[in-house]
């Protein structure tokens, strides 16, 4: 990706419960009038589908030993299923520790494996995976995406102690498990990255803390007056409008900071290629477009929500990546976005 730093403007939103029946712009005001909810049409809105959701977890046993867990479900119309990946703290090397295809309504056999278990060693470690997906729920029509929703659950065990435990399901072989294993280690998520083609509307459900609450996100790409000629990006949290960009075509990239539960949430978004086709294709035998005029390109966007821990902090794309041990962790939410 290329160097967003250099292309932010610096404004901030806040976003907090009201219990005025008033309304009131930001401290952002892009526009005379400040748009609080989603316009009437959008029940016409179909939502772009999601293919894939990455979630990496950070485990820490009693021991402190940490870990690197990340869960990925994939769907599309030919599969769909599950991958479980591993990194150590003092190893860089990501191992594939469990894969699933789960998309086997038909045969007897392969639908049975939604269900089981395995054990292997990585590392001098022992992991032990329980799982349990022949319930699991997706959504229903075009809220289906590639993560179950309910009717699951998924055990990791490293060395005896519980690592990471997902799902809603608490059979009796899983409970008498985390009986037996009473040593319990502190894990949490670190990142989440989803993955959508279709349209330009996106969706998701996301907290950027433990103890915060669950927020509704949604992204569009619209059309004020002149359709699609001149594009808006806008954001919504809650149903209400927290960052919107004008004349999209020319402002591709760029961030915004925004309050929520009271942390500091950089928004950063990149939509290149959205506008203009890549000139690092060398296969396609079309010659870079000139600017936003031309045709548009049907490539990728990325959207990338960031904590920060206070007003004095730099953006996360300049701080360093190695941390100390105890430092607390933020969170972040990437959404890639394919336009067809």
């Amino acid at each position: 990706m290329m160097d967003l730093i250099s292309c932010y403007s610096q404004y901030s939103t806040q976003v907090t419960e009201s219990t005025s029946s008033s309304t009131s712009c930001s401290n952002y005001k892009p526009s005379s009038s400040c748009i609080i909810s989603p316009p009437n049409n959008n029940n016409n809105i179909i939502p772009s589908i999601q293919t894939a959701v990455a979630s990496l977890y950070k485990t820490t046993l009693t021991n402190n030993n940490h870990h690197y867990i990340t869960i990925t479900w994939y769907r599309n119309t030919t599969t769909q299923g599950i991958q479980i990946t591993t990194t150590t703290h003092h190893n860089t090397i990501t191992t594939t520790i469990f894969r699933l295809n789960t998309l086997t309504h038909t045969h007897a056999r392969l639908f049975r494996k939604k269900k089981g278990s395995k054990t292997l060693e990585i590392n001098d470690a022992r992991f032990e995976i329980y799982y349990d997906l022949s319930s699991a729920v997706y959504g229903a029509g075009t809220g289906a995406g590639a993560e179950p929703v309910e009717g699951y659950y998924i055990l990791v065990i490293i060395d005896s102690e519980v690592a990471l435990f997902l799902g809603d399901m608490y059979e009796e072989h899983v409970v008498k498990k985390l009986k037996m294993n009473k040593l319990v280690g502190k894990y949490g998520l670190v990142c989440r990255k989803e993955h959508f083609s279709g349209n330009t509307v996106y969706v998701t459900k996301a907290r950027f803390s433990d103890k915060a609450n669950w927020h509704d996100i949604m992204i569009r790409c619209t059309g004020e007056h002149d359709g699609l000629k001149n594009p808006n990006l806008l954001v919504y949290i809650d149903k209400r409008v927290v960052i919107r960009v004008k004349r999209l075509q020319w402002n591709f990239r760029g961030n915004q900071t925004i309050f929520l539960d009271g942390l500091l949430v950089d928004l950063m978004w990149d939509v290149h290629d959205w506008f203009f086709h890549s000139d690092s294709d060398p296969g396609s035998g079309r010659e870079p477009d000139s600017g936003p005029g031309s045709e548009s390109g049907s490539g990728h966007a990325v959207f990338m929500f960031r904590t920060r821990s206070g007003l004095d902090s730099r953006l996360w794309l300049e701080e360093k990546i190695v941390k100390s041990d105890h430092q607390k962790n933020g969170f972040s939410l990437l959404i890639y976005a394919t336009k067809s």
